[in-house]
Order: structure tokens, then C-alpha cells, then sequence
């Protein structure tokens, strides 16, 4: 089955108007294909994570000193002596989610030293005191990448996480006009297209050319935050999956990929669930990658060599667009057939 055709059936499930597929597999060279809207930037949402923290150990910073290292936002908060790669896998012991945006949906400004002063002491009722060797249980964050963003943006000396990750990620791989922050495509000329996404009142209506997530808007406009930011075409995020496929020998790129206990959770990415994966039933049990909100997915097998992308706007018009739950799987078992197909 080609890519084509799997993003032809997801649109027509309803996941999304706009969608395009891809897959690769590494043997002496990487052998890739790529179908659907593949000329579209789509908002990646959370797969912006996977290359914050790629970003961080290219930088070769330190992800075991202390976060108020970077921030001293964090000082006198329960965040303030926790290594940078505890936020970075999850393991914080950080909420999930607050809606830091909420004084610019009220229309006022966001003072940044006191929202991040905030993040910094969101540490959950379930998780006292110092944490255990590893951290604490994992709970996925975008808190803790909020953080940890601005954090690598600090110890480079660049603006935000966007910044930064154009900067160790997206140029060196040669994905600079196809993959970053909408400020950062537009300064070297590229204006889209891109994806809308969802319609939404007090941001003016529809969304489109600007992130969706709440917290990146409010924290960096047309940048980009540790969580989310970054707007990519589909070969672009086919590219990265497989640089960290490419980069799994790499001593300075192995702690982000590498097994956690207590859970799936990775730093940056995450494992493989046993039941119910949307990576579908193909992908082997150490296959990793990670989903957007807004209907992107990702995902790598180390074992077969293979990568797999499916883009898709699907909180467009409204984020209570579900069918996305159920065409992941069906799509991403297909793009790994696809992938095997190209071997022969």
C-alpha cells in the first residue's frame, strides 16, 4: 500500500482535511516514501518535545545539574535542585497542565518570570518531598518541557526552544526550510502553507500559521516553547525520525532514548505501551516515538529499522474530534508494511 492511499483513507474516516503520510527504512542508505499533503507545514504539537531534548544533548548540556542552574525562576520551589533530565522524562513529579495562558485570554500580558516561578512549584500532592533515584513516578508534563525548554534556550544563550532547536536540530540535519517555528521559517523566507488547525474565539477565530497550544502562544508567540512550536512538513518529520534512529550508538544521545523504569516514558519520547499502542500491532515492543495534540504522530522500531510519520490536522475544526484514536493505528500498522515493501 502506498503512503498515498493511507492518507487518502484517513481523510476519508474524517480524522482531518489535511494529512500526509510517510515511512523509511534504514538499510546502507534510507529508503523513504512520502504521500498526501506532503507541500503542507503542519503544527507538530508535542513531537516538539522528542527534539528539545535531542537538542539538549547535542548542545551537550548538562542534564544532570540542577534546573534553578538555568532558571533561576526556579529558586524556592520543590523544582529548584531536581536534575534537568528528570523534567525531561517526566519524572518531576510536576501537574500535567495549568492554563498559564489564562491572563492573555483575559486580556492582560504575561509577566515570564512569574508564570515559570509557577510551573516551577506545580509539583503534585503524590509526589512530596525529594524523589527517589530515577524521579519520581512518571506523569506526562508539558509543564516540565515548558521548563526544560527555556532552560536550553538559557544555557545556549538563544531566544527560546524554537531557537535552539533550529540551531542543534533542524539546521544541521539540513530541515531548516522545512521544519521550525513560524518565525523562524518566515526569516528565511518560507510563509507555508500551513495546516489550520482549530477555530477558537478569543484567539480571533480560526487558527492558522501560529501554534496551538495556549501555553506556546502565550509564552512565545510565533517562537517556539519546550513543548510545542514547531511546524514541519511530513518528509521533514520522517528525517528527524530517522536522525534518532541513525543516533541510537551515540553515547551523547543514549540517555534520551533509553528504558525507564516505572513506565513507558522516555526523555522525550516515549516506548511502546503493551496493549493498545497507537503505534498499531506492527511496530516491535522497543519501538519509540510520541504523539502531537493536534494529530501528528511519530514512530521509530530500532529492530526492523524502520520509521513511520502520519500528519494530520485533526483538531481542526475542534479539538473534540476524536477518530484520530482509531485510524492511528490502522495507518501507522500500514506505513510499517509500506516500509518493509521498500526493501524489495
Amino acid at each position: 500500500m502506498k503512503a498515498e492511499e493511507v492518507a487518502g483513507r484517513v481523510v476519508q474516516d474524517g480524522v482531518a482535511p489535511a494529512c500526509g503520510a510517510g515511512c523509511a527504512a534504514l538499510q546502507a542508505a534510507p529508503l523513504c516514501e512520502v504521500g498526501g499533503s506532503t507541500h503542507l507545514f503542519f503544527d507538530l504539537a508535542s513531537l516538539t518535545k522528542p527534539m528539545t531534548a535531542m537538542a539538549v544533548a547535542r548542545a551537550r548540556i548538562d542534564h544532570r545539574a540542577p534546573l534553578a542552574d538555568f532558571l533561576p525562576e526556579a529558586r524556592s520551589t520543590p523544582s529548584e535542585r531536581l536534575p534537568l533530565e528528570l523534567f525531561l522524562a517526566h519524572r518531576a513529579g510536576l501537574e500535567d497542565h495549568r492554563a498559564l495562558y489564562a491572563p492573555l485570554a483575559a486580556g492582560h500580558t504575561i509577566d515570564l518570570a512569574s508564570t515559570l516561578h509557577d510551573a516551577a512549584g506545580a509539583r503534585r500532592a503524590d509526589a512530596p518531598g525529594e524523589p527517589p533515584d530515577g524521579g519520581f513516578p512518571p506523569v506526562y508534563s508539558d509543564l516540565g518541557y515548558i521548563l526544560a525548554g527555556e532552560a536550553l534556550a538559557r544555557a545556549t544563550g538563544l531566544r527560546d526552544a524554537g531557537e535552539a532547536i533550529a540551531h542543534f536540530v533542524l539546521e544541521p540535519l539540513g530541515l531548516a526550510a522545512r521544519a521550525g517555528t513560524v518565525r523562524e521559517l518566515e526569516a528565511r523566507g518560507v510563509h507555508g502553507p500551513f495546516a489550520p488547525t482549530e477555530t477558537v474565539a478569543w484567539r480571533g477565530g480560526r487558527i492558522v500559521g501560529a501554534v496551538h497550544d495556549e501555553n506556546a502562544w502565550a509564552l512565545t508567540g510565533m517562537g517556539g516553547s519546550g513543548h510545542a512550536g514547531i511546524f514541519a512538513t511530513v518528509d521533514a518529520v520522517l528525517a528527524f525520525g530517522l536522525a534518532a534512529l541513525q543516533g541510537l550508538d551515540d553515547p551523547q544521545f543514549a540517555w534520551v532514548v533509553r528504558t525507564r523504569p516505572g513506565g513507558s516514558l522516555r526523555a522525550g519520547f516515549d516506548g511502546k505501551s503493551i496493549e493498545g499502542s497507537s503505534a498499531g500491532g506492527r511496530m516491535g515492543p522497543r519501538s519509540f516515538g510520541h504523539l502531537g495534540f493536534t494529530g501528528t504522530s511519530l514512530w521509530i522500531d530500532p529492530d526492523a529499522r524502520v520509521v513511520v510519520t502520519l500528519m494530520t490536522n485533526r483538531v481542526c475544526i475542534s479539538r473534540t474530534h476524536f477518530a484520530i484514536r482509531a485510524a492511528r493505528p490502522w495507518a501507522h500498522d500500514a506505513l510499517f508494511e509500506r516500509a518493509l515493501c521498500l526493501r524489495h
